[in-house]
Formats: C-alpha cells, sequence, structure tokens
C-alpha cells in the first residue's frame, strides 16, 4: 500500500472516530474570533479559552444542546464595549443570543443573518450604529428582534415582512427614517411591534393594522402623517400613537378628525403619503429605502463556502501534509454523516413564551430562560403537596425564573431602582417580550416560614384580577439570593402622593373630574378587595394610603401591594403598620383590638378622599371642622381656582368625614360607597 493511500486510510478514521472534535474545533474558533471582537481587553471573557471546551460548562455564557452543539449564548449585562464578529455565523445551531445591556458598538454583521436555527436575536440597549442588516429577513425560525435603543438609521427593511414566525419586533430609541413598511402586515404571528422615537413618516399602512395578532402598537415620539386605520381602536390603550402632529382619525380621543388637507385617498389605504397642503402630497415617500446589496449571491455563496473549508482544515490536525484530494474527500463524508445526524433529531420548533419558559430542558435548547434554581433548597413552589392539579398549572404560568428577573432589571442595577422599604426593594424592568414591569424583591426573612402559609398567600395574590389593582404578572423565588421576586406591571405617573402639596407651576394639578374619577377608582379596587368571590376569599388590605395608589398613563388608579400582607411575616407587617399610623391612615380602633376590619380600610379610604379634595397630604382637625360646618370652600384645593362643582365637592367631603368617622359602625361599607359614588354626574 502506498503513502497515499495510507494518508487517506488514517484521515477516513480519524474523521469518522471524532466528528464531534471537528464540529466543536469550528465552533471554537467562532467563539474565540468572537470573543476578541466582543472583548479586545479580555476583561470580562477570560472563562473564554482556546483550549477549552465550550460544551463543557466553563465557558461563561455559552450553553450547548444534547448533541454537544453551542446553541445560546447569554451574555446580557456584562460590560462588553466591543464589536459583534462576523465569525458568529460559524455557530450554525445558535437557537438564542442574547448580548443587550452592554456597550457594544459597530454595524450589525449582514452574517448574522446565516443562523438559519437562531430564534431570539437581543441586541438591544447597546451603541450599534448603520443599517438593519436587509439579510434578516431571511431567518424563517426568528421570533423575538430586539434592537431597540442604539443608533441604527436607515429604514426598516421591507424583508422583514417575510419573517413569518416573528411575535417581537423592537426598534424603538433608534434614528430610523422612511416609511412603515406595509410588508410588516405579512407577519402574522406579530403581537408586539414598537417603532416609537425614531424619525418615521408616512402614514401607519392599512395591511399592517390588519394583522391577525397583533396585541400592541406603539408609534410614538415619530413624524407619522395621515388617516389613522379605524381596525387599530380594537387594540384600545395598546395602540399608542402620541406626538405624531399629522396623525387624524375618528375615534380616537387624541387624534383630530381628518380633512381633506390630509390627503388620504380611501383607494389606496397603504399609500405612503404624508399630509398634504391643499389636497397635495407634499412628497412621495416610498415604502422604504433602496438599500445597497453588500454582494450578489455568487460571491457570497463562495464566501461561505471558504469558510467550511477552513474550519474543516483547522480540524486536521494530525495530517495537516495530507494532499488537499484528501482533505476534501474526508471533509464530504463527514458533511454527509453530519447530515444524517441532523435529520435524525427532531427539532420542536414550539417556542418558548415570552413571559415564561415551560417544559423545555436548559441542555436542549440552551435557553437562559429555565431557572436551576427550584431543583433543591429553598423553594416554596417546588413541592405540589399543597395544592392541587389545577392550582399547580396556574402557578406555573405565573412562574419566572431568575435570569429573567436579573435581565429584566439589568441586574438590579440602582439606575432602575425605584424605591426601597425596611423589607424591600422595587425596581423597574423590561421583560424579553418588550412590556415594562416593576419587579419587587423581598428577602427570605421577610416572607412567611411555613411554605404552606406562604403559598397560601402567592396563591391569593395570583387571585386578584380588576381594572383597579395593579396586575402580578408573577414570581419567582430565588435559593441562592434566598429572595423571592414580584413582578407587576409597571405604572408610568408614579403614586398620589406626587399630585399632593403641589406648589402652583412646580407640579401637576389634578383638575376636578380626574380627582373624582380617581377617588372613584379606587373606592372600586377596595371593594373588590372586600368582596368575598368564587375564586377569592374576602380581604382586607391594610395599608392603604397615598404611596399605595398609583396612577396610570390614563390617569386611572391602581392600588398596590394588595393582599401583599399574606405572605409577610407579621413583624413586617406591623413595622409598615407603625409608617402609616404616623401618616394618619391607621383607623383609631386597631389601638384597643389589634386587629384589622374591612372598616379600617374605610377609614384609609375616608383620609385619601380628605387628601384628593384638598390636595394637601397632612389632614388637620381644622379641615375636619371646616367640613363639619359645610365651609367646604376653605378646604378645597386652592390649584383648582374654583373649577369644580361644588355641590359634588360638599357630597365627597361629607363621604370624608363619616368614612373616617372615630367609630367603625358609623362607616358605610365599600359597596355602599360606590354606589353612592355612580350618583355623581362627575363619577359616571
Amino acid at each position: 500500500m502506498g503513502f497515499s493511500a495510507l494518508v487517506l486510510l488514517f484521515s477516513l478514521l480519524f474523521f469518522l472516530s471524532h466528528p464531534a472534535r471537528v464540529c466543536g474545533n469550528a465552533e471554537l474558533r467562532a467563539l474565540m474570533d468572537m470573543k476578541a471582537a466582543l472583548d479586545p481587553e479580555s476583561r470580562f471573557l477570560s472563562s473564554w479559552t482556546s483550549h477549552g471546551n465550550p460544551c463543557g460548562g466553563s465557558f461563561e455564557g455559552v450553553a450547548c444542546n444534547e448533541k454537544g452543539q453551542v446553541a445560546n449564548i447569554s451574555l446580557q449585562g456584562k460590560g462588553l464595549s466591543g464589536k459583534l464578529s462576523p465569525a458568529i455565523d460559524g455557530l450554525k445551531h445558535l437557537t438564542g443570543l442574547y448580548l443587550h445591556y452592554n456597550s457594544l458598538y459597530g454595524e450589525i454583521p449582514k452574517e448574522i443573518a446565516n443562523l438559519a436555527e437562531l430564534s431570539d436575536l437581543y441586541l438591544n440597549v447597546n451603541h450599534f450604529t448603520g443599517e438593519i442588516p436587509t439579510e434578516i429577513g431571511n431567518m424563517e425560525n426568528l421570533q423575538v428582534l430586539q434592537l431597540c435603543y442604539n443608533q441604527l438609521k436607515g429604514s426598516i427593511p421591507t424583508q422583514l415582512g417575510g419573517l413569518k414566525k416573528l411575535s417581537v419586533l423592537a426598534l424603538q430609541s433608534n434614528q430610523l427614517t422612511g416609511a412603515i413598511p406595509a410588508s410588516l402586515g405579512n407577519l402574522g404571528m406579530l403581537t408586539r411591534l414598537d417603532l416609537s422615537s425614531n424619525g418615521l413618516f408616512g402614514s401607519i399602512p392599512s395591511k399592517l393594522a390588519d394583522a391577525p395578532s397583533l396585541q400592541v402598537l406603539d408609534v410614538r415620539n415619530n413624524t407619522l402623517s395621515g388617516n389613522v386605520p379605524p381596525v387599530l381602536k380594537r387594540l384600545e390603550d395598546k395602540f399608542l400613537y402620541e406626538y405624531n402632529l399629522g396623525l387624524c382619525g375618528t375615534g380616537f380621543s387624541s387624534l383630530k378628525t381628518c380633512t381633506e388637507t390630509d390627503h388620504v385617498d380611501p383607494s389606496k389605504p397603504d399609500q405612503p403619503y404624508g399630509a398634504g397642503i391643499n389636497g397635495h402630497p407634499t412628497r412621495d415617500i416610498p415604502e422604504t429605502a433602496n438599500v445597497r446589496l453588500p454582494c450578489d449571491g455568487t460571491r457570497c455563496q463562495k464566501s461561505s463556502k471558504s469558510k467550511q473549508t477552513t474550519s474543516v482544515t483547522v480540524g486536521i490536525v494530525v495530517i495537516a501534509i495530507a494532499v488537499s484530494a484528501v482533505g476534501v474527500l474526508t471533509f464530504v463524508h463527514y458533511r454527509r454523516r453530519k447530515q444524517k445526524l441532523g435529520n435524525s433529531y427532531d427539532v420542536s420548533d414550539s417556542r418558548l413564551s415570552t413571559d415564561q419558559a415551560k417544559a423545555i430542558t436548559y441542555r436542549k435548547n440552551g435557553s437562559p430562560l429555565i431557572s436551576l434554581e427550584y431543583s433543591n433548597g429553598w423553594d416554596p413552589l417546588a413541592d405540589s403537596r399543597n395544592f392541587n392539579g389545577d392550582s399547580q398549572d396556574m402557578f406555573q404560568s405565573f412562574r419566572f425564573n431568575l435570569e429573567e428577573v436579573e435581565t429584566a432589571t439589568q441586574y438590579f442595577s440602582d439606575s432602575n431602582l425605584l424605591g426601597k422599604s425596611n423589607f424591600s426593594a422595587t425596581y423597574k424592568g423590561v421583560l424579553r417580550d418588550g412590556s415594562v414591569v416593576a419587579v419587587k424583591s423581598i428577602s427570605k426573612s421577610s416572607c412567611k416560614s411555613d411554605e404552606a402559609e406562604f403559598l397560601k398567600g402567592l396563591n391569593i395574590l395570583t387571585s386578584l384580577r380588576n381594572e383597579n389593582l395593579v396586575r402580578l404578572r408573577g414570581f419567582c423565588c430565588s435559593r441562592g439570593r434566598g429572595e423571592c421576586f414580584l413582578v407587576y406591571d409597571f405604572v408610568p405617573n408614579g403614586n398620589l402622593s406626587r399630585y399632593l402639596d403641589v406648589k402652583e407651576g412646580d407640579g401637576e394639578v389634578l383638575e376636578w373630574s380626574t380627582r373624582v374619577s380617581i377617588v372613584k377608582g379606587i373606592a372600586k379596587g377596595i371593594a373588590h378587595l372586600h368582596a368575598h368571590k368564587a375564586n377569592k376569599p374576602a380581604l382586607v388590605h391594610q395599608n392603604i394610603s397615598a404611596e399605595k395608589v398609583l396612577i396610570d398613563q390614563r390617569f386611572s388608579p391602581l392600588l398596590l401591594d394588595s393582599g401583599l400582607c399574606k405572605i409577610l411575616t407579621n413583624d413586617i407587617v406591623f413595622s409598615a403598620l407603625k409608617a402609616s399610623a404616623a401618616k394618619g391612615y391607621l383607623a383609631p380602633e386597631y389601638t384597643t383590638t389589634g386587629r384589622f376590619t374591612e372598616k379600617s380600610d374605610v377609614y384609609a379610604f375616608g383620609v385619601l378622599l380628605f387628601q384628593i379634595l384638598s390636595g394637601k397630604r397632612k389632614i388637620t382637625n381644622t379641615m375636619r371642622l371646616l367640613a363639619e360646618s359645610s365651609r367646604f370652600l376653605e378646604v378645597m384645593d386652592p390649584n383648582l381656582h374654583g373649577k369644580f362643582f361644588e355641590f359634588e365637592a360638599a357630597k365627597l367631603l361629607k363621604m370624608a368625614l363619616v368614612c373616617s368617622h372615630e367609630s367603625p359602625f358609623e362607616r358605610p361599607s365599600m359597596e355602599a360607597i360606590v354606589q353612592e359614588l355612580s350618583k355623581c354626574s362627575s363619577c359616571l
């Protein structure tokens, strides 16, 4: 047997017996190239070494699937300040790439589109520049595309309309221009689209408005114009369009009615024309700008083949001096074997929920959304003995994990801190679906030590559903941190105390109708807590105050921390009481009975009512005396300048008096209060 034949035989045996090593070497080279670009000073990715094993658990942020292929890179919030290398396309089996909350710069490489299996792409909150690569429109498995909070320019590629599985597209807070592509209406699975705070112009395409799964559309802070498609009324408050002076439409509260000068041709609902002057368009706006193709198909294909050949060559360590024909032959054999293995592996294309991850193992798809902390140690949710199957299913739908909570809050960054108390801290956060939340962290020592009692309280929290209660999105218990996290909807306008003691010119003064609406909403929220229903017991809030009344974007009130006392230790609840008593919200009978009742909540409501009417935080005996003697004009907030209905003001002050009566027996029920408020003309 000749020398060449021996080399051929040896190389065949080498490749057949070490296929994983060849694949691993190719992925290792890609990772090392990425490291050099992402972290040029090797400050944060020192665990990525050229002699290491990416799937051995030592590479920080790298997870592999069960076939030993790199499937996930999670480096969010790591302080990276480099670039994203085109070598990323060497990780052919990547399903999730999470690089958000860093300081990466430069352009997004078009080679990222070669990641055919990628479902989640998070490059948001960085410093990326340039245009959005049109090639991304070819990523048929992409489900979440987060590019917001960068400095991307140019237009939105029409090619993104080809992402048939896309459910979340977040492009807000960039420098994008041009029109909104009508092709985005082809995205049948799109639920959330955020294009706010860019320089987009033209109209909102009716084809986009008709997208069947669309639930949230945010186009605020652009220069859009023309008639808003009426079908968007179905989104209600999830259609956000403020600060587009050229928009007009019927049935939208803050939009002007369209006229002929708005130049909207009903026969061409998707025409991308801006508002016109005297019936003529000001300019022709293309659906999207022309985009330069970086290469033709032939050159791109050659480049791809060249990279594959290079990867194979790196794998041939022992036979580096072999003739090129041998290398080609063994490479072809290896590729066929690899394809056979790939075809035999059943890959599910069911995706993780945008809020929770369920029923998929961490190793299978490398998702960072699966918590590894629930398997043992402190986790009140791990034992199913305390609830039946339906309750456990319900708990699963509310469960978050530490990775999601940390990512949402930028690892509990001080810049996201909303407030602290003696037992908790609250952070603003952004979930992977783009929705904004408030995360309340509570230490294990502040929670009830009896897990059955803790779970019972948690069950009550999840049962609360009312338009005037802050919605609980989910919860998480972390053994490693010794904390429990409650994830609520974020409410943007602060709490009620922000609107008290306002000095004219220094803060926002609530007009009369808004105050009456807030009173009504608070009453409805408390009444819902007090009502006994099939799926929830009657509850006493125990800690109602101006700080516990949040104000949303429509200036509707939402009660915070409803039912929270059910999961906290008695000493923590008592410490909160002392603060409440100092501010005048604690009913006088508590000092003798030591018990909370529905009537103690009514007392706190009466104090709130005084505060809302007077505009003052501190309610004095003088105010009460003035109200009792019907001198209500002297009690009312001077910032109103007399702009209120005197009959209603007198009625509400009397209600405040009776609700805060010293005797609990003289106080009405919240149900009676809601009925009485419905008789006010401004309360309807």
